[in-house]
């Protein structure tokens, strides 16, 4: 529930801002007029810079980090001054030695200023401060004068007796939530990617589906144009003419609905992207690699292997036997994610505050508080005589509280909460049971999509000269209009395999990445300069 509020929170900030990001230049013009060509990488590189899920994923390290100086700072000694002042002119009942009582006049003014240093012990829980401080009175009347008080210094000391240690607690629970917010932002920024990459592709498909319908509307005009003439020499029948028609009026409305969803997917992009609607529409290209374009190794990064070292551009297969692609150890994979990934850190801080919430509730059973303070005071009627011959000050306070009679409230908490430790332990086993097995189908299926690919790259390659070869003997007359429509439906389907088998490469890949939070390429670990990120912003 944090998490989501803090992204409505953040969502809501970006779209007050007036003048929000503005849309920055696509890389280059391309072929067609007017458009401009946008590779993967400028794609996932502008969707990780200024996309709307980017500004969430940051905003959301910006609040985790915050609370991480603060919790950071509470560790450290405060300075504090404080000073108060009261004027009062009254009268109030005074008993005399008979038993009388009369009004007497009280008309004072009084300045007080204090100075503390105060440092908690994280080691005890306890808290100790230093005091100097020094107090004003002015008394009006004719027996009236003025006096001062003084606190040169005074040593205090605050300590829980068999309590919980909540500062122990929070040293090392705090970490682990620092820690989980900077593998999640990891996480979010390459999931950003992940996004980036299904609606670049998204685009792609619907260009190919409207290649496909023109190419198919242009041929079944021919094919249309060749079935007339085959009719007025009487070598097919009417039926087959009509057919031919129906195609054609099927491709028009094909194409009619692949540039609806074209348009649509265009829009979706340029609205993940944070780009203006209204400038020239964007041509996706195709990649012709199965793996990204590493960027420089990081500066601190443990990188193996530096990018001329890579073996990222790959060519896309287009014949038998053209291997593609990077296979995976499983082992490796999961030993990477158990190291980086978010839920390891999550796992390990939700059985910390189980423990927690358990000691909390023993330690409820009783209270003891000791309080100890040793300083000196001084007293005159004049600033300087108020710091000579000093007295000393000391205060030695212990308290305690044991419940008599509680009727088991007391214990029905601290098994309440052993309980839900019991139930979290349960519930952590499953969640890393569930992780073990996801990441295992998801690296199976990242090795084997290449494989994939280039079965999808032939098969493409094979439909197509199928296609081509009947439509030549179509119009010799030697095949029929069902299987002419047979091998056009067989080698449209087989196009957009081709590129489903692409997008489908890459989306393992970053979801892998994703979950591992390590380049399979470079062999580091995916990591950022969390201060620089906040300090720019």
């Amino acid at each position: 529930m944090n998490r989501l509020f803090t992204k409505l929170i953040t969502l809501t900030l970006l779209v007050m801002q007036p003048l929000a990001t503005k849309a920055k230049a696509l890389p280059q013009r391309g072929s067609g007029e007017g458009a401009f060509i946008l590779s993967l990488d400028d794609c996932i590189a502008m969707a990780r810079r200024q996309s709307v899920d980017a500004a969430v994923a940051l905003g959301e390290l910006k609040s985790a980090y915050w609370q991480w100086r603060s919790y950071k700072a509470d560790l450290l000694p405060e300075v504090s001054f404080s000073s108060s002042g009261s004027y009062n002119k009254r009268y109030t009942s005074y008993q005399q030695g008979d038993g009388g009582v009369s009004y007497v006049r009280n008309d004072y003014l009084g300045l007080n200023g204090s100075l503390y240093v105060t440092q908690k012990i994280w080691p005890t829980g306890g808290t100790i401060s230093v005091e100097s401080s020094l107090d004003f009175l002015h008394q009006s009347g004719t027996s009236g004068g003025n006096q001062f008080m003084s606190l040169p210094i005074a040593v205090t000391l605050s300590q829980p007796l068999f309590g919980v240690n909540h500062l122990k607690w929070n040293r090392r629970i705090e970490p682990l939530r620092y820690r989980e917010a900077q593998a999640r932002f990891l996480t979010e920024t390459e999931q950003v990617a992940m996004e980036a990459v299904s609606l670049f592709f998204n685009l792609i498909i619907a260009g190919e589906q409207v290649g496909i319908a023109e190419q198919n509307l242009r041929t079944a005009e021919k094919l249309y144009d060749v079935a007339l003439a085959k009719r007025q020499m009487g070598t097919i029948s009417e039926n087959d003419v009509l057919q031919m028609r129906l195609g054609v009026l099927t491709a028009r409305s094909s194409l009619t609905n692949a540039e609806s969803t074209r348009q649509a997917c265009q829009f979706a992009l340029r609205s993940f992207l944070d780009v203006e609607t209204d400038i020239v529409p964007i041509e996706p290209k195709v990649p012709t690699r199965t793996l990204p374009q590493p960027l420089p190794c990081r500066e601190g990064s443990n990188c193996q292997q530096t990018t001329e070292e890579a073996d990222v551009n790959t060519p896309l297969p287009t014949e038998e036997g053209q291997g593609v692609g990077l296979h995976l150890d499983y082992e490796e994979v999961l030993s990477h994610a158990l190291e980086n990934n978010a839920l390891a850190t999550t796992m390990r801080r939700r059985q910390l505050e189980a423990d927690y919430n358990v000691a909390s509730a023993k330690a409820n059973r009783r209270s003891v508080t000791l309080h100890a303070q040793l300083g000196y005071t001084g007293m005159a009627e004049s600033i300087g005589g108020a710091y000579r011959d000093l007295l000393s000050k000391e205060v030695v306070q212990v308290g305690f509280s044991l419940p008599i009679l509680d009727w088991g409230k007391r214990k029905g908490q601290r098994k309440m909460a052993e309980s839900y430790r019991e139930i979290v332990r349960g519930q952590l086993r499953q969640q890393a049971q569930d992780f073990r097995q996801d990441l295992f189908v998801l690296t199976e299926q990242f090795n084997n999509q290449a494989e994939q690919l280039r079965i999808a790259c032939e098969a493409d390659t094979i439909a197509q000269r199928r296609y081509n070869t009947n439509v030549e003997t179509f119009k010799i007359g030697s095949i029929s209009t069902l299987e002419l429509s047979d091998s056009q439906t067989a080698k449209d389907q087989a196009r957009l395999n081709r590129i489903t088998s692409l997008y489908n490469y890459w989306k393992y890949y970053y979801q892998l990445r994703s979950i591992a939070l390590w380049d399979f390429e470079r062999g580091c670990d995916i990591h950022e300069d969390f201060e620089r990120i906040i300090r720019d912003e």
